[in-house]
């Protein structure tokens, strides 16, 4: 990929277009989080549904989903927000002519960590409510 080496260099337009493949990955993993919010939502109503037609089944809550997937969808969004002021503030740089910062990983490590928390919450949730 072509950098520019010096201060007042233009970028070229393979800098801009990395620029935009990267920022076009992040919006659809914040895409999919919001996604996967919403059918996570929505499997605690599916779980009550399904009691409703087993009536020697005691009537149990199930809350938790409608949270865990509130989560993930606030989760994507928030990395919708990050990527696209990312995305603008790079864009600014290679207009200006300057070297782009270095790139820190903490925001792709963060959105890891955070789906591997929810995901073992999630997993937790789902053994417990079996029994």
């Amino acid at each position: 990929m072509e950098r520019p080496t010096e201060s007042g260099q233009k970028a070229g337009l393979s800098d801009y277009l990395a620029a935009e493949r990267t920022f076009l990955a992040w919006i659809r993993t914040g895409l999919a989080l919001m996604g996967f919010g919403f059918v996570v939502a929505r499997f605690g109503l599916f779980l009550e549904q399904i009691q409703v037609f087993r009536a020697s089944a005691p009537h149990k809550g199930f809350g938790l989903s409608l949270w865990f997937g509130t989560a993930l969808i606030v989760a994507g969004v928030i990395l919708n927000i990050f990527a696209g002021s990312h995305h603008l503030r790079l864009v600014r740089q290679l207009d200006a002519g300057e070297t782009p910062q270095r790139h820190h990983t903490a925001l792709a490590a963060a959105v890891a960590f955070f789906l591997a928390a929810v995901g073992l919450a999630m997993a937790i949730y789902f053994v417990s409510i079996r029994a």
